[in-house]
């Protein structure tokens, strides 16, 4: 793993990989595309990048693995594209941007795999659209895009008599669902903690739960609210989209606002869950104290008359009473049942 430290800032002469190697090599995938046919390429060598400028058809450039930076430097260098974009396509630590360039536009985000266990999964995908391509730069060889390869490939819905920016939407689409589905995974366990373990079984585990989904939350929402201005951005108009196609990035939008708005509702939830777990272990303690203090006044009486009567004096005329045994017994007693009298009065049980 390499890495840097936050906040410097890099010398665009000295591009590096900067993250985690995930793969032991890269994999690069290729769709040249229009209405009537589609190739596909899956072989480096076999790639022609002067090809990318040709109107009559869509190319998708797909490169998995940013360890190996060589292929990826080569591209960017045939294809114009600045270096501090390089850098930032390489550094996975980078956070979602927009940047808008003459013959391109840059658009990062970190995407997360489905919610399937205690901890999240994320990548950084990176996309350079200009206007009759598109590429695509992961981490990883996931399964984002596999329904959107099959679209292209089968011809199914309008992909094909369409741009490179209709196709970066289904790509952004295909990434904002993964996070639907984590963040309805997360509000499923939210329920579940808030409605059982919370109200009925207060536990120490519950808080460390709760704690862990409010960081997912807080992590998803860090990455969505930059997600959602640059998806603004562009549906107010970029060079490169179409403006036929700027009402499907306004439902991008949309859906965005509408995902952070669950995510701020599941927060608070999480939130009044926290302050509901410590109310009630404030609730039991306190329950646990008075009834430790009513049996400790009860036998305080108690205590007083059994130490009197326990002194080693001569003259205690009632030690000598044939009926002092039972005569003490009922005075206990009888305090015993009016202090548990008065204390029911004034509902201390």
């Amino acid at each position: 793993m390499k890495g840097k430290r936050r906040g410097k800032v890099h010398d665009p002469e000295q591009i590096e990989f900067i993250g985690n190697k995930y793969l032991d090599e890269y994999y690069i995938q290729l769709f040249d595309y229009d209405k009537a046919k589609v190739n596909e390429t899956h072989e480096y060598s076999s790639i022609n990048l002067n090809d990318f400028t040709s109107v009559d058809k869509v190319s998708w450039l797909n490169v998995n693995g940013l360890h190996d930076d060589k292929p990826i430097k080569h591209i960017c260098s045939k294809l114009g594209i600045h270096k501090l974009v390089l850098q930032d396509i390489l550094d996975t630590n980078q956070r979602p941007k927009l940047q808008e360039f003459d013959n391109y536009v840059q658009f990062s985000i970190k995407s997360i795999l489905p919610h399937s266990s205690n901890n999240l999964e994320t990548e950084q995908i990176s996309f350079v659209l200009s206007k009759n391509y598109l590429l695509s730069f992961q981490e990883k060889k996931g399964d984002h895009f596999e329904h959107i390869r099959d679209r292209i490939r089968g011809n199914k819905g309008i992909v094909r008599e369409r741009g490179a920016d209709y196709l970066l939407f289904l790509l952004l689409g295909a990434i904002l669902e993964n996070y639907f589905e984590t963040v309805e995974a997360i509000e499923e366990k939210t329920f579940k903690i808030t409605s059982i373990d919370v109200n009925s079984n207060p536990h120490p585990d519950t808080i460390m739960e709760i704690e862990r989904l409010k960081q997912e939350l807080q992590f998803i929402k860090k990455n969505m609210e930059p997600f959602k201005t640059s998806i603004g951005t562009i549906e107010k108009g970029m060079s490169f989209i179409d403006d036929r196609h700027l009402k499907y990035y306004y439902e991008l939008k949309d859906h965005s606002s509408q995902l952070l708005d669950e995510i701020y509702t599941l927060i608070i939830r999480l939130e009044s869950a926290t302050n509901m777990f410590f109310s009630l272990q404030g609730f039991k303690m306190n329950q646990i104290m008075k009834t430790l203090t009513i049996i400790s006044t009860i036998f305080i009486p108690l205590t007083f008359i059994v130490g009197v009567y326990g002194m080693n004096f001569d003259v205690m005329p009632e030690i000598k009473w044939r009926y002092g045994y039972f005569a003490i017994w009922a005075i206990m007693l009888i305090t015993i049942i009016i202090m548990l009298i008065y204390f029911r009065r004034k509902k201390w049980f």
